[in-house]
């Protein structure tokens, strides 16, 4: 069934590059590239990972069932990394957008290789220490602001549903710079089943696509929501998330690591930032928020009353511990990745209807 469905949404994506060479066309082009140099790395750095013995070591710690995937190979995430490079290269210099998307996504994703490539190393679950991560995330985000509020001219607005473009001024770089490190991190805890980070990010590259090209006209957000490179961005991160699940899909076949995780957490944030839709990210990322909140919970509940609210944290592991296989825990989990890119479709439709009939500030 899934190869069916997968060879026919290729079909349908090479089909509407082809028909329609602008607008929606330009995103399927987009995409399909994406999607072709993502497989054909794959094809080729695959066999390499195993004959280095690039193994992901599993956690102790974590469902016993995981146990069997050891010695998977990890660091998966290059494959789209370089699709996404390749599919987007034409457009890197001559569009600003276009620049800082790549950056934010490409310096996650290195950061994320050199801990990939210390716990391959070391052969353990340990690569960056957590402070050295979260320092380097900090740094990076503080750059990508710096760059989008002056380079790019992004400018320190915000829209709030329902009422309006408010101006945070100073205080707008801080909330950059905490949505790009809470996103990737959130992405990188979702990552721990087969298929689960990489089909949610599909939708949620979607759903940015479909809301740039659906309602940029009707919301009067920043001039960058109507250009085209956050709709090809998106529709690439699409194609190449769709490119890296045939090798990630159960069994997986190789892991994206924290090169892949991180890298697609920065680019969502990149995305909500330079779209002007920085708080409709937490719709369209429901399952990633919930994810986060769920180790959130676990941690200050058993730090304060001793008990654990879930078997395991994040929650898909939850899930898994009470029987589920992990198929099906897949499949739930993108199921509410789709409900919240509706959710957030319908919270752009309302709040775009709400500020035309002048009720925003």
């Amino acid at each position: 069934m899934f190869i069916l469905v997968y060879l026919c949404s290729a079909a349908l994506t090479l089909a509407a590059a082809l028909m329609n060479p602008g607008g929606s066309g330009a995103a399927a082009q987009a995409a399909g590239a994406a999607w072709l140099v993502t497989l054909g790395v794959g094809y080729v750095l695959l066999p390499f990972l195993r004959r280095r013995h690039c193994g992901q070591s599993i956690r102790a710690d974590g469902p016993a069932a995981h146990l069997q995937k050891a010695g998977t190979p990890t660091a998966g995430g290059v494959f789209f990394l370089l699709g996404l490079s390749a599919a987007l290269a034409g457009s890197l210099w001559s569009n600003r957008i276009m620049s800082l998307l790549l950056f934010v996504f490409l310096s996650f994703g290195l950061l994320g290789l050199t801990d990939d490539m210390l716990k391959i190393r070391r052969r353990q679950n340990l690569g960056l220490r957590a402070w050295q991560k979260l320092a380097a995330e900090i740094v990076l985000a503080a750059l990508f602001a710096w760059l989008a509020i002056g380079w790019a001219g992004r400018g320190t607005t915000l829209l709030v549903p329902f009422l309006g473009l408010v101006d945070l001024g100073g205080f707008y770089p801080l909330l950059v710079v905490l949505i790009v490190v809470a996103a990737s991190n959130a992405v990188n805890l979702t990552d721990g089943l087969d298929g689960l980070a990489a089909g949610s990010v599909i939708f949620s590259a979607l759903g940015y696509a479909g809301a740039c090209l659906f309602f940029s006209g009707a919301l009067l957000l920043t001039p960058l929501q109507a250009g085209a490179a956050p709709v090809l961005f998106a529709a690439a991160l699409t194609g190449g998330c769709f490119g890296f699940l045939w090798f990630n899909r159960y069994p997986a076949k190789v892991f994206m690591g924290d090169c892949g995780s991180l890298a697609l957490g920065g680019a969502l944030a990149g995305l909500a930032v330079l779209t002007g839709a920085e708080l409709f990210l937490l719709p369209l990322g429901l399952v990633y928020v919930v994810e986060t909140l769920s180790v959130i919970l676990q941690v200050i509940s058993f730090q304060t009353r001793g008990k654990r609210i879930f078997r395991m944290a994040p929650l898909h592991h939850h899930f898994e511990l009470g029987g589920w296989s992990e198929k099906k825990v897949v499949r739930l989990f993108w199921a509410a990745a789709a409900g919240g890119v509706a959710l957030t479709w319908l919270l752009l439709r309302l709040t775009a209807d709400w500020l035309a009939a002048g009720n925003g500030g």
